[in-house]
């Protein structure tokens, strides 16, 4: 797999997205998610501070990019909604009840990054982008419904320590299909 490939997370539980969903991609670098998610149908805001990122793939198909340092000023999607929230290798804590907040009732979140112990490997080694154990099941645990979460080690070239989380807003009929 190259860093241009889509997380196997994301392409697993993309089928969660119905095509046609507004979907938020944090921190889309350069618009891995965000292609993957748009030829499946949805019309995705892909965000990231980074512009040369945004750049490489503006103009895509299904896909408005928009440089925001998601971590400076007010949150800038306030009184938004969508259907979906992408975030994979980034985490600013102060993010989540604001994703919580712009998700639809019945929304899909995936979130992948990297969690404590993932220092003995290599960066990030800083706490502040590190995971603790569960956090991801604290961060849904109020609002959402989780339908599959993972945290530990993986392999690979370089191991890393990670947390999955698949989850879906309590408005979503239940039980939700489960992606094949």
């Amino acid at each position: 797999m190259s860093e241009r490939d889509p997380s196997p997370w994301v392409v697993r539980f993309a089928p969660l997205i119905p095509s046609g969903a507004r979907v938020l991609d944090l921190a889309a670098g350069h618009g891995r998610h965000a292609l993957y998610l748009a030829a499946r149908g949805a019309h995705v805001l892909a965000v990231d501070r980074d512009r040369a990122a945004l750049a490489s793939f503006f103009g895509a198909p299904g896909v408005e990019t928009r440089a925001v340092d998601l971590e400076t000023g007010a949150w800038p999607f306030a009184g938004e909604r969508f259907d979906a929230i992408v975030a994979v290798n980034y985490l600013h804590r102060a993010l989540f009840p604001h994703l919580l907040a712009a998700l639809a009732a019945d929304g899909v979140v995936l979130y992948e990054t990297f969690a404590a112990g993932n220092a003995a490997y290599g960066p990030p080694a800083n706490p502040n982008f590190l995971l603790t154990p569960g956090e991801l099941l604290e961060f849904a645990r109020s609002q959402l419904t989780v339908i599959a979460f993972e945290q530990g080690r993986v392999g690979g070239a370089r191991p890393t320590v990670i947390q999955r989380l698949a989850a879906v807003g309590r408005g979503r009929v239940w039980p939700t299909p489960l992606p094949e």
